[in-house]
């Protein structure tokens, strides 16, 4: 799998390089995301701008990436989706799930919004 790894205080952002997300790619992005939130990395980006294609296996790494992200009390932030990979997810109804954006700087910005958000609840606590 040809990927990205670009680590930030708040975030990190994958860059997929690869045109299809499917059975060969994702064990792989299973394993990076787990990698990360055991890191302790609660906020990840994963950046589809390359890729052209997703299959079932792609939609259950991307659940996968959600999961984690939302147990850690973080953001799993899908970014840059081509037309026929936003149309698998919304048939699968995971755009009711997943939190979408058209480019990987919304992505950045809902995430330092959510993380805003966190810290003024904690100050009303």
């Amino acid at each position: 799998m040809k990927f990205t790894v670009d680590k930030h205080e708040k975030y990190v952002l994958i860059k997929l390089n690869e045109s299809k997300l499917n059975s060969l790619v994702t064990p792989q992005l299973k394993s990076e995301l787990i990698l990360l939130n055991a890191e302790g990395q609660r906020n990840i980006i994963l950046d589809l701008c390359q890729v052209k294609f997703a299959d079932s296996s792609g939609l259950s790494s991307l659940l996968v990436g959600h999961r984690l992200c939302k147990n850690a009390e973080g953001v799993f932030v899908l970014a840059c989706l081509n037309d026929s990979v936003s149309r698998l997810v919304t048939i699968s109804q995971l755009d009711n799930v997943l939190s979408i954006v058209p480019s990987t700087e919304e992505a950045i910005d809902l995430i330092f919004m959510e993380e805003i958000e966190k810290e003024l609840k904690k100050e009303a606590k």
